[in-house]
């Protein structure tokens, strides 16, 4: 099942606004509401994301970043992690 792309941008969007009322109406350190709007944004995009390669081959410049799989546990720097940059 294919989703349009327009419709997650849509609902992207609104994961946005919702993660920014969350944000201005913060009770706190830890406020559940935020983390839960965090997570909906982080969801809402990956959905995007997918929806836009799969219709149009095409991705955005905006990666999702998961702190647990980016620790190292040894404090080594994973190759994955490293970008060559050509000047």
């Amino acid at each position: 099942m294919s989703i349009d792309p327009r419709v997650a941008l849509q609902s992207l969007t609104a994961a946005l606004e919702e993660h920014l009322a969350a944000a201005s109406a913060r009770r706190g350190d830890g406020d559940p509401s935020v983390e839960a709007a965090f997570f909906a944004v982080a969801d809402a995009f990956e959905v995007y994301e997918d929806a836009l390669y799969e219709a149009y081959n095409e991705v955005t410049p905006l990666q999702v970043f998961d702190d647990e799989e980016d620790e190292e546990e040894d404090g080594e720097v994973d190759d994955e992690d490293l970008e060559i940059v050509e000047e």
